[in-house]
């Protein structure tokens, strides 16, 4: 190994400031890309009246984008080989720009549809090329503190969405949900081409374009589907098991083939690797579990408590700051004793708090509720990105392109599966005390709410609705106890090169 190299990154602890300044850049990018799927959320009942359309048209505003997502992010592992990370990551910015301008333009609800796809289309690249970027500069030796870096932006999305959107909506202007977009990606823009190493395109295997056509749409449908449960009241309904069944019929199909192919898109070699597979594992059930959860939250405050947008945004930023405490110290840990001994206290940790969150009522005190947050964000820190750092610290710098492709298809796919679950919970339970269809669950909740002569008991039977799906919610997050039990004990061993070298971060080139 070239004395060079290592001077130009060396092996400390430490995250030099090279590292730093790539970080900054991704983290800016995640920032767009993970804002935008929640930001959009609240300024849905806006744009119904605006465009003078059904809420069944507008929800395309977020699900159009979400399948852009879904869509692009198979294709992103191999594209980053193809043409360089850098190039790519620029490419995936200039996108969501465009994307952003158009949407903020939009003149009727078709044109706002079509220009959140192609913003989708950029969104679903930054994050899995950001990551490949990051990881690959920072080196196997420091990946759990650039996960623990990268992690902030995926905390602050769900929890920062609600309220900024909320205040441009009321105190701006719909319109202002996507401009906000511009004057951060020009930054980023500019950053990506200023401070982003300089990565030459490797020579990529022939593009596997029968596996793109498997792949991508049938993650697509089956995000689709899963995504309507809540809508349609179960999974009996045709729009739901339809996409859902042929969306998975394509996953199988890419699955039998790409253990035949030399060159498929998504890399499924990569599992033969225990710790990959086993965080894999771990990290599904967790986003299954912990996203669902999650969901229910802000509508608790808003149903139940008759909070507004940005109030019940507001009273999620415990969780935010619980996490961001922790995730330095796990990010610090996790790359000198292994992801298990971190992670299955977390799992303590969200236990405890989704255990709190069981016992709702109309009435619980809300010191009650921010302390179970801010447990539940502690907890956050301690799982989430060290069960990614697992997954990757023990890959090749050649593989983590494709890794991080993987990994970012099971976070959307999982996260949309949890969501969807908790949701049709929700409505069902809902829809069994207010005697209504499940479809009509939350509705009837909340006319009867509004409703001054029901309110007092229509609020204690949503709370008790809540409640019961929190205790799902715990059922869930504590099974995912079972695969974090075989997840690394001590840190894992370097990467060896082909020539049997550690592998030590790129040189930074500018």
């Amino acid at each position: 190994m070239s004395t060079e190299s290592t001077a130009a990154a060396p092996k400390g602890d430490a995250l030099d400031a090279g590292v730093l300044k790539v970080a900054s850049v991704v983290v800016l990018g995640a920032i767009m890309a993970i804002l935008d799927t929640t930001v959009v959320n609240v300024a849905l009942q806006k744009l119904t009246l605006e465009f003078s359309t059904s809420f069944d048209v507008i929800q395309w505003v977020a699900t159009g984008y979400l399948l852009a997502l879904a869509t692009v992010i198979p294709i992103t592992g191999w594209a980053s080989d193809r043409f360089g990370t850098k190039r790519l990551y620029m490419v995936a910015i200039v996108l969501f720009l465009a994307g952003s301008m158009l949407a903020g333009s939009a003149w009727n609800i078709e044109t706002l549809i079509l220009f959140r796809v192609l913003q989708g289309f950029g969104g679903g690249m930054l994050m899995p090329c950001g990551m490949t970027i990051l990881t690959r500069t920072a080196g196997p030796q420091r990946l759990g503190r650039v996960m623990a870096v990268l992690g902030v932006p995926m905390l602050l999305g769900p929890i920062g969405g609600p309220i900024l959107g909320g205040w441009l909506v009321d105190a701006v202007s719909w319109r202002w949900i996507f401009f906000i977009n511009v004057p951060i990606g020009v930054i980023t823009l500019l950053l990506a081409w200023r401070l982003l190493p300089k990565d030459e395109p490797e020579a990529a295997s022939r593009f596997d374009f029968v596996g793109m056509l498997m792949v991508s749409p049938g993650l697509a449908a089956l995000i689709f589907g899963v995504s309507k449960i809540p809508s349609a009241g179960g999974v009996g309904a045709v729009e739901v098991w339809l996409p859902a069944l042929g969306g998975l019929a394509l996953l199988v199909a890419f699955v039998v083939r790409a253990l035949r192919v030399s060159n498929p898109l998504v890399d499924l070699r990569l599992f033969k690797n225990r710790s990959f597979t086993v965080a894999m594992v771990t990290m599904s059930l967790f986003f299954v579990a912990f996203l669902g959860g999650m969901m229910l939250l802000p509508t608790y405050f808003l149903l139940v408590r008759g909070e507004t947008t940005l109030n019940a945004g507001l009273l999620l930023a415990p969780q935010g700051f619980g996490a961001m405490i922790m995730m330095p110290i796990t990010g610090r840990l996790v790359d000198k004793i292994g992801a298990r001994r971190i992670v299955l206290p977390g799992m303590v940790l969200l236990v405890g708090s989704m255990a709190m969150l069981t016992q709702v009522t109309a009435t619980t005190p809300y010191w009650v509720l921010l302390s179970a947050l801010f447990v539940m964000g502690l907890g956050m820190g301690c799982t989430m990105m060290p069960i990614t750092t697992s997954a990757l610290q023990t890959l090749q710098p050649k593989d983590m392109a494709r890794a991080s492709t993987a990994t970012n298809i099971v976070q959307q796919t999982a996260g949309a599966i949890g969501s969807a679950v908790m949701a049709t919970i929700l409505a069902a339970l809902l829809a069994g005390k207010f005697g209504v269809p499940t479809a009509q669950g939350q509705l009837a909740a909340t006319a009867a709410i509004l409703n001054p002569e029901s309110h007092a008991a229509a609020t204690g039977l949503a709370a008790d609705a809540f409640s019961t799906t929190f205790v799902w919610s715990l059922v869930l997050v504590a099974l995912c106890v079972i695969p974090a039990l075989f997840l690394p004990k001590s840190r894992p061993a370097v990467p060896a090169s082909a020539d049997g070298d550690e592998v030590t971060p790129p040189m930074m080139v500018h």
